[in-house]
C-alpha cells in the first residue's frame, strides 16, 4: 500500500530516534527498578545468590531473544481482537535493513484499540513482569522486564503521539515504517 492510496495524515517515526528513545528509557527504567530491587533484596543475598550463575545469564538472553518474536505475536493477538477481520488483518516480518521484526494490522480501527494493541507487549512483558521480580527478588526477571520495556519505546513514542489526536479518529498501521495513518 503506497501513502497516495490512503486518504489520512501519515504519521511517523524516526526508527533511528526511536532507539537513542530506547536507550533513554532502558536507563530511565533501570534507575527507577533497580535502586529499590537492591535496596529490598541486596542484603538479603550473597552476590553470587542475588546475580546467579554465568548459565544463568545465557538463559535469560535466550528468552530475550524468543521474547522478541513474542512482542510481535502480542500485538497481532491483541489487533486481531479489535480488526473486523481478526487474523486475516494480520502480517508479520521482518526490516532487514534495522533486523527489526514487525507486525502490520491492515485495517483501520478506532484510536484506543489500536493504543491497546500498541502498549500491550510493553505491560505484559516489560512492566508485569518488573513488578513481579521486585517482589520475588529475580535480577533476571528484572533484566527482562527492563529489556522489554525499553523494546517497547518506540510503542511508547507511537502511543504518545496518538494522544494528541481525537480519540474518535480512525488509525490505520503504516504498512512499511514506524507509524500510522489517522483517518478523520
Amino acid at each position: 500500500m503506497e501513502d497516495q492510496e490512503v486518504k489520512g495524515r501519515k504519521v511517523a517515526i524516526d526508527i533511528e530516534k526511536a532507539n537513542i528513545f530506547g536507550l533513554r528509557i532502558m536507563v530511565i527504567s533501570g534507575i527507577i527498578f533497580l535502586v529499590p530491587f537492591f535496596i529490598i533484596w541486596g542484603g538479603k543475598y550473597n552476590f553470587r545468590e542475588l546475580f546467579g550463575a554465568f548459565s544463568d545469564w545465557g538463559i535469560t538472553f535466550i528468552l530475550a531473544i524468543v521474547g522478541i518474536v513474542v512482542h510481535e505475536l502480542i500485538h497481532g493477538l491483541t489487533w486481531a481482537c479489535f480488526a473486523k477481520n481478526g487474523w486475516k488483518s494480520i502480517s508479520f516480518g521482518v526490516w532487514w535493513k534495522m533486523l527489526t521484526p514487525y507486525c502490520h494490522c491492515n485495517e483501520p480501527m478506532r484510536i484506543p484499540y489500536y493504543m491497546i494493541a500498541a502498549m500491550m507487549p510493553c505491560i505484559v512483558l516489560g512492566v508485569i513482569p518488573t513488578f513481579i521480580a521486585l517482589f520475588i527478588g529475580s535480577l533476571h526477571l528484572l533484566a527482562l522486564g527492563i529489556f522489554f520495556i525499553a523494546s517497547g519505546s518506540g510503542d511508547i513514542w507511537m502511543t504518545w503521539l496518538l494522544t494528541k489526536e481525537n480519540p474518535k479518529s480512525m488509525v490505520l498501521d503504516h504498512p512499511s515504517e514506524a507509524g500510522f495513518y489517522i483517518i478523520d
